[in-house]
């Protein structure tokens, strides 16, 4: 991959880290499980807003941690596209994966939506609208970043790996 089309990455994938990370952060500043909860108090949606709440908590830091790297990265006078690389990798397997593959299974994606203009989202249980919303607005944050950082997934370890063969 050319350095620019590198660091082109770097900067949009920071940009997008920003704007989910002032979605994710702002809603666990505001919501506990006790706020989310409601009266009736069920085993289910206990163990849901657990789930989720933790599910969130360790995708925002993974996004905290790239965002900060990724930032280093785009500060240095010269641009290191190996390290770069390296921090477009961990965006991938870090944030998109803890995104569409959360641990605690609170929600997942049903790729057959995806094409049909409704929300590809699907919650294990119904969420209260603002646990809802949060999901529902950084979804194309991380859809973005999957898309762009698809050479990620699989072909740059290979790459990397037939490179040390040499």
């Amino acid at each position: 991959m050319p350095s620019t089309n590198v660091k082109g990455l770097s900067e949009s994938a920071r940009e997008k880290l920003k704007e989910a990370i002032a979605q994710l952060e702002p809603f666990l500043n505001n919501f506990s499980l006790d706020h989310l909860i409601s009266e009736e108090k069920t085993e289910e949606e206990q163990l849901f807003y657990r789930g989720f709440l933790a599910d969130l908590r360790h995708l925002l830091v993974y996004s905290e941690v790239s965002f900060e790297k990724l930032g280093v990265l785009l500060r240095r006078p010269n641009f290191d596209t190996d390290f770069a690389e390296r921090a477009l990798y961990e965006v991938y397997h870090n944030c998109v994966n803890a995104f569409f593959y959360p641990k605690n299974e609170c929600y997942s994606e049903d790729g057959r939506y995806a094409y049909t203009g409704q929300d590809a989202i699907r919650f294990r249980y119904k969420p209260k609208r603002e646990a809802r919303n949060v999901i529902m607005n950084i979804t194309k944050y991380y859809e973005d970043l999957r898309d762009e950082l698809a050479y990620y997934e699989s072909d740059y370890m290979t790459q990397r790996r037939m490179m040390g063969k040499k």
